[in-house]
């Protein structure tokens, strides 16, 4: 239960940060001059790595839950 749960709330949060990078790399592109939006461009490329981070501690963290539970084996 606790699992579906947790799927879904990253699910979630992570949707709402690739919608929120769109929209800011949207803001950038479209109101800066060329100095600015190199910094603005760096500054999404960082949030970018973050975000990745995230999502791959979040896959780490869901396969090893799933194989603590299993006991490192299948059930039958």
């Amino acid at each position: 239960m606790f699992g579906k749960v947790k799927k879904v709330f990253f699910t979630g949060v992570l949707g709402i940060l690739y919608v929120g990078f769109i929209a800011q790399l949207v803001f950038v592109l479209a109101t800066m001059n060329i100095e600015q939006i190199m910094a603005g461009l760096a500054g999404l490329s960082l949030e970018w790595l973050v975000l990745i981070a995230a999502r791959y501690l979040s896959k780490r963290s869901s396969s090893n839950a799933q194989q603590y539970n299993n006991g490192g084996y299948r059930r039958h």
